[in-house]
């Protein structure tokens, strides 16, 4: 007897009654089940031997893909607490999930030990035996009754099922909430060697599945993440399709190491993060906040050109203001405690918003002045957890540069589609170039009429459309009031940062009673858009640190040429350089004969400087120049001071620019 089965293309196949997905894979070719390690039927991710039934859904789901790498780290978790738990009798797993990039296990192991960068390699050992011996997953189910028994000499396991049973009240992380606990029963993944563990599932068929990993090192984390459980240890570890694709990965780790802008951030003078004033609070040193002026400036110069305003507002505001927008009520757990002053309560703003909208209700508003298009680089703040502080990249104070766009309804559309452009041009002038978008639509637990998520989902799905960049749908990913994009963008080395934000509003100017006047002299409700284009200056400023690995581009360094005399007596010739390039208003330096010429240069070259003019005798008799061009490996010589300060020239009015649309 045949079933018919669909396929991910959308295609109907027959394949044998009791037929699984195993041997579908199979059916359609020896290579896709070669790379098979999952299945999706009608929806819901399954293991290898789930039989079909007439008329499912069947996608196969590969090992190259974002799911089935997924399925590898999972099951490449589970080898390793089988793994620990052979070598040390006795452990106590807890949980051990799929991350991004890798995966990670907690133990507490038994007399209080702790694992050494020994042990780690005699894991690894005892994992690779594991996977050789093709050892077989296989999943079971039991009562909860029975799943306690089973994991009788497991606390954390134990705590795990009367949590979710219902049978404790404390919560769990989300982690712990993929567990295989479900309504009054458990699911269990056992190995052929008799190893079982806690688990929702899917794994691969076999350890033979797995093998491109890599332990990474050990940490300390909190049962529960509560500082008053047990501290456990966590073993990171980070598991590919092939072992080429882990080749890439730890490439791609080292490169991300010599390109962490906290570490450039010190070797450059540009930041710190002083313990004196609190963790996520950064102070910039003179080059670091030339470098942000100069990132404001152009960003300023581009608003202004493509139609904004520029506003000012201040950093602190009463709690009533934030009662209206609604902050207190949504983001009172990541705002900064309030200040009591004069009988009155005052918080630190986290956002922008509600100080433009105040200046938009200043006064009555026309349809003639619609769209208006408020920015400022406002500071907010937010008390973000120290453990998911990260350099500049997670603040507690940080600058945003914020616009709040107001327009009639039927501005929207082509008001979203101008933005998305805007955003995107401003973007690239930076250097960026590889972009992609995601939609977010309406959850379903979200406030506002149904023809006002539609219109506003519909705008927001034009200018995508307008812009031309690559972007996916993300359903009931949105806000509960209002939908909106987030544009990514792939740095030099291919990590994937989020940046900017549209999203329109469809509570605030309710919140507010917000109104204009329009053709026909009756009032009317506006549409807001909330637009950070850099998401903060400070992110921004470690994504380009790291792009180019502190080797800004000429217009954004804040030295751009360094003049080097050979001895003292050439110092009067190399002064007479700097002065014809200050006329060029280029940022120059000349660093004096004092130390050893090899010193200067390589210190000027660690500082990223793009250019490092050496002069000595034949250069002042023949008014040349000798360049060392930042990233060349060959030093030019005699280059004649006129070419080198047209080729400068030429660079400085090269800094890119914004052509509006208008």
């Amino acid at each position: 007897m045949e079933i018919s089965v669909v396929l991910a293309d959308g295609s109907q196949r027959k394949v044998p009654s009791g037929c699984t997905a195993s041997q579908l894979a199979a059916l359609i070719g020896r290579r896709l089940d070669e790379n098979s390690v999952a299945v999706i039927v009608n929806g819901v991710l399954r293991d290898m031997t789930t039989v079909l039934s007439d008329g499912d859904h069947a996608e196969i789901i590969t090992r190259g893909s974002d799911v089935g790498r997924e399925v590898l780290r999972h099951s490449t978790a589970h080898v390793l607490a089988q793994a620990v738990t052979d070598l040390w009798p006795g452990t106590h797993f807890a949980i051990g999930p799929a991350i991004s990039d890798g995966f990670y296990y907690d133990f507490e192991l038994p007399g209080g030990r702790h694992f050494s960068d020994e042990d780690l390699e005699k894991i690894d050992i005892r994992m690779r035996e594991i996977i050789n011996e093709g050892q077989h997953f296989t999943r079971l189910e039991y009562s909860i009754e029975d799943g306690l028994h089973l994991f009788e000499d497991q606390p954390f396991k134990r705590e795990i099922i009367e949590t979710v049973a219902g049978q404790l009240s404390a919560p769990l992380e989300g982690e712990e909430m993929d567990e295989g606990v479900g309504a009054g029963a458990i699911s269990v993944y056992r190995n052929s060697s008799g190893f079982i563990d806690l688990c929702r599932g899917p794994h691969v068929p076999t350890t033979k599945a797995l093998g491109s990993f890599k332990l990474m090192r050990v940490a300390g984390a909190y049962w529960r993440g509560n500082e008053k459980r047990p501290q456990l240890q966590r073993i990171y570890g980070t598991a590919w399709e092939s072992d080429g694709a882990l080749k890439q990965h730890l490439h791609r780790l080292e490169e991300a190491e010599k390109r962490d802008h906290r570490k450039l951030g010190l070797e450059l003078d540009l930041f710190h993060f002083p313990p004196e004033i609190g963790g996520g609070l950064p102070v910039f040193h003179p080059k670091g906040a030339l470098i942000r002026q100069l990132m404001e400036d152009y960003s300023k110069r581009e608003h202004s050109r493509a139609g904004y305003q520029q506003v000012w507002t201040p950093h602190i505001a009463k709690a009533t203001l934030f009662e209206i927008s609604g902050h207190l009520a949504w983001y009172k757990a990541g705002m900064y405690p309030p200040m009591e002053m004069e009988g009155a309560t005052y918080y630190p703003k986290p956002m922008n918003c509600p100080m433009h909208i105040l200046i938009y209700k200043s006064k009555g508003r026309s349809y003639k002045e619609l769209p208006l298009r408020l920015f400022e680089f406002g500071t907010v703040y937010r008390f973000e957890r120290s453990g998911v502080l990260h350099g500049l990249a997670r603040v507690r104070g940080l600058t945003q540069d914020d616009s709040h766009i107001f327009c009639a309804p039927d501005q929207l559309q082509s008001e979203l589609a101008r933005l998305l452009k805007f955003v995107i041009a401003v973007l690239r002038a930076f250097g960026l170039s590889d972009f992609e978008a995601e939609l977010s639509t309406r959850p379903e637990k979200s406030v506002g009429e149904d023809y006002e998520w539609e219109e506003a989902t519909a705008a927001l799905d034009h200018a995508l459309k307008e812009s031309g960049i690559d972007y996916s749908v993300a359903p009931g990913e949105g806000a509960f009031y209002a939908p909106k994009i987030d544009v990514h963008l792939k740095d030099a080395i291919g990590r994937r940062w989020q940046v900017s934000t549209l999203q329109v509003d469809l509570q605030e100017p309710q919140r507010f009673d917000m109104e204009f006047v329009d053709s026909n002299n009756a009032r009317r409700r506006p549409y807001m858009i909330h637009r950070a284009l850099f998401g903060s200056v400070e992110r921004f400023f470690a994504i380009l640190l790291e792009h180019y690995a502190g080797a800004l581009p000429v217009w954004l360094s804040p030295i751009q040429v360094s003049v080097l005399p050979v001895r003292d007596d050439h110092a009067a010739y190399a002064e007479a350089i700097v002065e014809q390039l200050l006329r060029l208003d280029a940022r120059v330096e000349m660093m004096s004969a004092d130390e050893p010429l090899g010193s200067r240069i390589r210190k000027a070259k660690l500082d990223k400087v793009p250019y490092v003019l050496v002069v000595g005798d034949s250069d002042v008799s023949a008014g040349t120049v000798g360049v060392n061009a930042r990233g060349s490996q060959n030093p030019e010589r005699d280059v004649h001071l006129s070419a080198f300060i047209s080729r400068l020239s030429s660079e400085l009015k090269a800094q890119p620019l914004v052509t509006s649309d208008d």
